[in-house]
């Protein structure tokens, strides 16, 4: 009990400590952030390419504005379940 006392005790004088990540953790925290960063850019291009379909500003998107739009968001769905696979050290980057 004194030893789990200790330890709390520094866990809370020096969180730093504690809550490191290892250097191998840091760089798939960088893949990751780098893989959504790289989805984002992609789906927003593919958004905006979206918006030019539809000349119309009435709230109803063409089929062709939504299908694009549609497959934006798929994008950045992949992508998220990629990055957090390799945050998880499930899947190596590509």
């Amino acid at each position: 009990m004194k030893k789990f006392v200790t330890l709390a005790a520094i866990a809370v004088a020096f969180p730093g400590l504690v809550a490191c990540d290892s250097a191998a953790e840091e760089q798939r925290e960088e893949q990751a952030d780098a893989i959504r960063a790289d989805a984002d850019a992609t789906a927003d291009a593919m958004e905006d390419r979206a918006d030019t379909l539809d000349k119309t500003v009435d709230g109803v998107d063409s089929t062709a504005e939504q299908n694009l739009e549609n497959k934006a968001d798929d994008v950045r769905e992949k992508a998220e379940a990629t990055a957090d696979a390799v945050e998880d050290g499930t899947k190596k980057p590509q």
